[in-house]
C-alpha cells in the first residue's frame, strides 16, 4: 500500500550548465555526492572544460539523466566547485538573458557573464572588510559583576568600555585603539572575557560618498508634464500589466522631473525602478539628483566606477538595499526584485547597442524585461529613433508628448553657416568660421557660456605626404591614424595601436607632411589662442580617461568656473547648463558621408540634442552649424528642430530602400586573420543561406568586404539579410548556421548581429 506522505524529491545528481564561450548549447555535468543539494539554478560553478577550468552558470537541475540528453554517462565530468551558496543570478535575469541571447542569435553563457559586473567574475575583487568592536549587552554591567573581584578591569579596560558606551556601543577597531590610546592587548582581553566582541564586516564603497548633492527640488509641473505623469502612474498602479510609453519631449521640456516623480510613485507602490542613460557623461547629473531625492535607495552601475564600487553597488541591489538602479547599457540586467518601472532616457542613442559579442540593444531588452515582469517601460527622447516613433504611430507604444520648454522658454534659434562661402572669402579651408568667432566674443562679453561640438578626437585626422600622397595607416586596421599632439603620437581609434609621429614620410622620406582635418584637441588649442582670457576645457575620451575627471569638469562648468567646453558627443545631450547661450557645431558633414543607412537620422539627432544645450535658462539661445551641405534635409530640419518634418522625409526613404522599420535586418560578419579563409567561410555561409531560403523569406546581399575591410588585424566580410518578418529572418538564419557548420564553415569566425544600428 503506497504511503500517503508526500514523496521527497531526490537531490539533483546532474546539472545543465552554460559557459561563457561562443557555443549555442548547454553542457551536462555530474554533481558529486558531497555537492548534491548545494546547487541552485543561477549559481556559478567551477567546471572542467577541455584542458582548462571555467566558471559556468547552472541553468537546470536533474535528479536523473534525462532521456533527451544523449550522452554516455561514463563520459560526464564532475562539477569542481560550487561558488555561490545563494545564486547571484535571479530567475528573472536567467529568463531575460536566455531571451536576449535567443533574440540576438548570441550565446547564453556570454550573456550571463555580461549581466554580472566585472568584479563578480574576478577573484581579485572582493568585499572590502573592516575590523570593528561591539560592546556586548553584559558589557554595561561588567564593572559590577562578581567576576570583577577576581578579574578587575584595568584602567585601559575601563577607557575602552567608557569609549564604546559614548559611541553607542560600536566602533572601528583602529578608532578604539587611537581614541583610547591603548594597544590591542586590552581589547583582546575584554573580548576573551565576553565584555566586547571583535568582528569583521563589509564596508560599502559608495561612488557618491564625497559628492555634493543638489537640494531637493519640488517644481510645479506644467499641464503637459502632469498629463504624462498621470498616464504613467496610472499604468504603474495597474499591477502586473505591461505597457510601453514613448515620451517625446523637446529639449528642456522637463522629462527628468516626470521620470523622478514616476519612480517615486513606483516605490510608494512597493515596487522598484530602473533608469538607463546612454553615456557615462550623464550619470553624474542624474545620479546626484536621484540620490538627493531617494537617498541610499539609489545604486549606480557604469564602467567608470572602480571594480570594487561596481561590485558593492550590484550587491546592494541584489540584497534589496537599493530599489532604484541607474546606469548605462549593462544596468538593464541589474538584479532588481519586483520591478515596476523602467525608464530609458535618450532611447534613440546608439550607445545602448553592444557592438561586440554578446550583441544586444539595452533599450529593446528593457522593453522585454518590462513585459516579462508585468512592468511599465518609458522610452524618452527629444529625437526618438525612427522605429520607436513608428511603433508609437502604429499604436504599439502609447505616445506622450511634451511640446514646449519649461517656463515658456523658446528653443534656441539655429543658423547654418555655409562653409563654401567662407572658403571663397578666405581663399582657404577655415576650421572656425568668422561668424562663430564673433558670436563667441559677443557671448562672453555678456558673461555667458559656450559649447563647441566636434565629434572627432585628436589634433588632426590623418597625416598626408604632399610629395607622394601617402597616408599613414594603422598596421592592424584599414584606417588612417589620428595625430594626437599632446603625446606626439599617431593613434588608431579602433585598436589603440600607437606610434610616434614621423618627421618624414615613411614611404618617400619627404619632409613635406601635411596634418589634415581638425579634432577636438586642435580646435581647443585654436580657441585658447584666439581667446586667451577664456577658461576652456576639452571633453573627450582622451581627457576624461581618469576616474572622476568628467564629473569634475561638468560640475565646474555648471558652477561657472569655466567659460567654454569643447568636446565630442559626450557633451551633446542630457546636460542642463542655464548660462549656456551659444552652441557651435563643427565637422557635422562627416556623419552625413558615412556609408550607413542611419547617417541622416544620427546627424539630425546629434544636432537637435546639442542645440538643446543652448538657452535653457532665462536667456535666449543661439546655435551656429558649420556645413558644406546646407541643402541636406537632415540639416534643414535640424535647423528648425522639426522632428515631425524630418520623420516624414526619412520614413519615405526607409520604405523605398527596404530598411527598418519596414524590414528586419541582420548583419553577418565573417572575420579571419587570413583573407582567403574569411571569404571561404563567407561563401559556405552564403550557399547555406540560399538553401535555407527557398521561399525567399529574406533578401540576401553579399558576401562583400565590409566598409572597414580590416580591423584589429582581421579581414572582415559581410552578408546582409533583409526580411519582412522577424520569424522568417530567424528561421532562415538558424537553418543556415546549422548547415554551414556541417559544411565546414568555421563558426568561430561568424558573428551574427540582429537589428544592427549600423552596417559598417
Amino acid at each position: 500500500m503506497p504511503s500517503s506522505e508526500p514523496q521527497k524529491s531526490k537531490p539533483a545528481a546532474y546539472v545543465e550548465v552554460v559557459l561563457p564561450v561562443p557555443l549555442r548549447r548547454a553542457f551536462t555535468y555530474r554533481v558529486p555526492q558531497a555537492m548534491q543539494g548545494a546547487i541552485k539554478t543561477g549559481a556559478r560553478l567551477t567546471l572542467p572544460f577541455g584542458r582548462r577550468n571555467l566558471t559556468g552558470y547552472a541553468v537546470e537541475l536533474h535528479e536523473e539523466l534525462p532521456a533527451a540528453i544523449e550522452i554516455d554517462e561514463s563520459k560526464l565530468k564532475d562539477v569542481i566547485e560550487v561558488l555561490d551558496e545563494e545564486p547571484l543570478i535571479t530567475p528573472e535575469i536567467l529568463k531575460l538573458t536566455q531571451w536576449t541571447a535567443d533574440y540576438y542569435a548570441s550565446f547564453w553563457g556570454e550573456m550571463l557573464k555580461a549581466s554580472l559586473p566585472a568584479g563578480l567574475n574576478n577573484d581579485k575583487v572582493k568585499p572590502k572588510r573592516r575590523k570593528a568592536v561591539r560592546l556586548v549587552d553584559r558589557g554595561a554591567e561588567a564593572l559590577d559583576s562578581s567576576d570583577q573581584k577576581t578579574q578587575p578591569l584595568t584602567r585601559d579596560h575601563q577607557k575602552i568600555v567608557d569609549l564604546l558606551k559614548a559611541n553607542k556601543g560600536e566602533m572601528l577597531f583602529t578608532d578604539v585603539l587611537e581614541q583610547a590610546d591603548v594597544g590591542a592587548s586590552p581589547l583582546n582581553t575584554l573580548a576573551k572575557r565576553g565584555i566586547v566582541e571583535i568582528f569583521v564586516d563589509d564596508v560599502m564603497r559608495d561612488p557618491l560618498a564625497k559628492a555634493t548633492l543638489p537640494d531637493k527640488d519640488d517644481f510645479e509641473l506644467t499641464a503637459e508634464q502632469q498629463t504624462a505623469l498621470d498616464a504613467i502612474t496610472t499604468a504603474v498602479a495597474d499591477s502586473d500589466q505591461f505597457k510601453a510609453f514613448l515620451l517625446h519631449g523637446v529639449t528642456g521640456s522637463g522629462k527628468t522631473e516626470v521620470y523622478i516623480r514616476a519612480m517615486r510613485f513606483a516605490l510608494d507602490q512597493g515596487r522598484s525602478a530602473m533608469m538607463l542613460v546612454p553615456e557615462i557623461a550623464l550619470t553624474p547629473v542624474f545620479s546626484r539628483r536621484l540620490r538627493a531625492v531617494f537617498g541610499s535607495e539609489v545604486a549606480i552601475l557604469h564602467s567608470n566606477l572602480s571594480a570594487g564600487e561596481r561590485f558593492d553597488e550590484w550587491r546592494r541591489i541584489r540584497r534589496g538595499d537599493a530599489r532604484i538602479a541607474i546606469g548605462t547599457r549593462s544596468a538593464v540586467f541589474a538584479p532588481l526584485e519586483n520591478i515596476g518601472l523602467l525608464i530609458v532616457d535618450e532611447e534613440h542613442d546608439p550607445s545602448y547597442r553592444q557592438h561586440e559579442s554578446p550583441f544586444y540593444n539595452a533599450r529593446d531588452v528593457a522593453v522585454m524585461r518590462a513585459s516579462l515582469a508585468g512592468a511599465i517601460v518609458v522610452l524618452g527622447s527629444a529625437t526618438p529613433a525612427m522605429e520607436s516613433f513608428y511603433n508609437a504611430q502604429s499604436g504599439k507604444y502609447t505616445y506622450l508628448t511634451l511640446p514646449d520648454r519649461i517656463g515658456g522658454r523658446g528653443l534656441a534659434t539655429a543658423e547654418l553657416i555655409d562653409m563654401r562661402e567662407v572658403f571663397k572669402l578666405a581663399g582657404k579651408d577655415v576650421a572656425i568660421a568668422p561668424q562663430l568667432i564673433a558670436a563667441i566674443r559677443e557671448t562672453h562679453s555678456r558673461g555667458e557660456q559656450t559649447i563647441i561640438l566636434l565629434n572627432r578626437r585628436g589634433f588632426s585626422q590623418f597625416v598626408l605626404c604632399r610629395t607622394c600622397g601617402e597616408t599613414i595607416k594603422c598596421k592592424n586596421c584599414d584606417i588612417t591614424l589620428t595625430f594626437h599632439r599632446g603625446n606626439n603620437q599617431l593613434v588608431c581609434h579602433y585598436c589603440n595601436y600607437r606610434e610616434p609621429s614621423p618627421k618624414v614620410c615613411p614611404k618617400c622620406e619627404s619632409e613635406f607632411l601635411y596634418f589634415v582635418g581638425e579634432g577636438t584637441e586642435n580646435i581647443a588649442d585654436q580657441l585658447t589662442k584666439k581667446f586667451p582670457d577664456l577658461r576652456i576645457a576639452r571633453v573627450d575620451r582622451d581627457t576624461m580617461a581618469h576616474k572622476g575627471e568628467l564629473d569634475k569638469i561638468l560640475l565646474e562648468f555648471a558652477a561657472g568656473k569655466l567659460d567654454m567646453l569643447v568636446g565630442t558627443q559626450m557633451i551633446s545631450k542630457g546636460h542642463d547648463f542655464p548660462n549656456v547661450t551659444l552652441v557651435g557645431v563643427l565637422g557635422i558633414d562627416i556623419g552625413l558621408g558615412l556609408p550607413d543607412m542611419r547617417s541622416a537620422e544620427r546627424t539630425f539627432q546629434l544636432l537637435t540634442q546639442v542645440a538643446g544645450r543652448s538657452g535653457r535658462g532665462k536667456k535666449a539661445g543661439k546655435v551656429l552649424i558649420q556645413t558644406y551641405y546646407p541643402e541636406h534635409y537632415a540639416l534643414r530640419h535640424a535647423k528648425e528642430q522639426d522632428y515631425d518634418a524630418f520623420y516624414r522625409e526619412e520614413i519615405r526613404f526607409r520604405e523605398r530602400m527596404a530598411y527598418p522599420p519596414f524590414y528586419v535586418l541582420a548583419s553577418v560578419m565573417i572575420k579571419h586573420r587570413d583573407h582567403t579563409e574569411a571569404f571561404k567561410n563567407a561563401n559556405i555561409l552564403r550557399r547555406s543561406l540560399d538553401a535555407a531560403n527557398p521561399l525567399k523569406h529574406a533578401r540576401i546581399l553579399g558576401p562583400a568586404p565590409a566598409s572597414i575591410a580590416r580591423l584589429k588585424n582581421e579581414f572582415r566580410v559581410q552578408i546582409i539579410l533583409k526580411a519582412t518578418t522577424r520569424r522568417g529572418l530567424r528561421e532562415t538564419l538558424a537553418i543556415a548556421i546549422s548547415e554551414a557548420e556541417e559544411n565546414g564553415c568555421d563558426m568561430r569566425a561568424v558573428f551574427v548581429e540582429i537589428d544592427p544600428v549600423n552596417l559598417m
